[in-house]
């Protein structure tokens, strides 16, 4: 067995598992992790971090199949006249959220896949920091102005969230970051944005892993590590899910983004300076 694809396939599932949950971009987290230890370019490097994302959805659905069962429940039951009744709205607040997350991700899919293989190294490890840092501001912007008032998702809420969700492709946005970020600035409070992003991740990563497999198979890795990172990112995620949504609950994670943020900008403009012969590392 490959030693080294081995120990990347552990790491990747590992940071996948516990960024997912966590308003910092997991897709940015192993997307940097593949891109500095293989040299890939950001779209392959993308792919393969969307290729993880099923191994968290698998453990979304394990740990909130209670929700997941009664939603499944009410889908015959189902009426447009009625959908956004109190009782039906969850459930029409994730259809339109997911169909139109699953526009605006193809179509950026798309986008990356024509610059993407153009972009690697230090300015792809600086992009992403610029995201982490936009990802940040927006989560402080929701941190204080949210107004913690609703309970009930409307139409509005299922466009803006699919948008965010959508827009989460780009590796350095965080899906659950963007996503709770707009819930909260449109009203919800903390813990009920925190269970409508986290349930809405479970097609939007079971889509995007499907999404490459199709196009181009099981990406950077040979497939035994591959699947073992996707059992690492399954296991560590519903291990930590729990602790971790508590943890969101009372620490400012906009500044982690945006720390994050500020050292990978630095350490992408040094590896930019460095591939143009500007400085040399010892």
């Amino acid at each position: 067995m490959d030693t080294q694809a081995t120990l990347l396939a552990l790491l990747v599932g590992l940071v996948q598992g516990v960024l997912e949950w966590l308003p910092v971009s997991s897709e940015g987290g192993v997307a940097l992790v593949v891109a500095l230890a293989t040299g890939e370019t950001a779209f392959d490097a993308t792919q393969f971090a969307l290729f993880l994302h099923v191994g968290t959805s698998v453990a979304a659905l394990a740990f909130y199949r209670d929700d997941v069962f009664d939603l499944a429940a009410d889908v015959p039951a189902w009426r447009p006249r009625d959908a956004f009744a109190a009782d039906r709205a969850d459930l029409t607040f994730y259809g339109i959220a997911t169909l139109v997350s699953g526009v605006v991700g193809i179509s950026i899919y798309a986008a990356l896949s024509e610059v993407g293989s153009e972009l690697a190294g230090g300015a792809f490890v600086a992009a992403i920091g610029v995201l982490l840092v936009g990802t940040g501001l927006v989560q402080r912007a929701a941190d204080r102005w949210g107004l913690g008032e609703r309970d009930t998702p409307d139409a509005v809420d299922a466009v803006v969230v699919g948008l965010c969700q959508g827009l989460a492709l780009l590796p350095g946005v965080s899906r659950s970051g963007t996503t709770v970020s707009a819930l909260l600035l449109r009203g919800h409070e903390g813990e009920r944005a925190l269970q409508l992003s986290f349930l809405l991740s479970i097609p939007a990563s079971l889509g995007a892993g499907l999404l490459v497999v199709l196009d181009d198979g099981v990406p950077t890795i040979p497939v035994p590590q591959a699947v073992l990172a996707l059992g690492v990112s399954a296991v560590v995620g519903y291990v930590t899910v729990g602790a971790l949504v508590a943890l969101v609950r009372r620490v400012a994670f906009w500044g982690v983004c945006v720390g994050f943020g500020a050292l990978a900008i630095l350490g992408g403009g040094l590896l930019v300076a460095a591939e143009n012969g500007l400085i040399a590392f010892a």
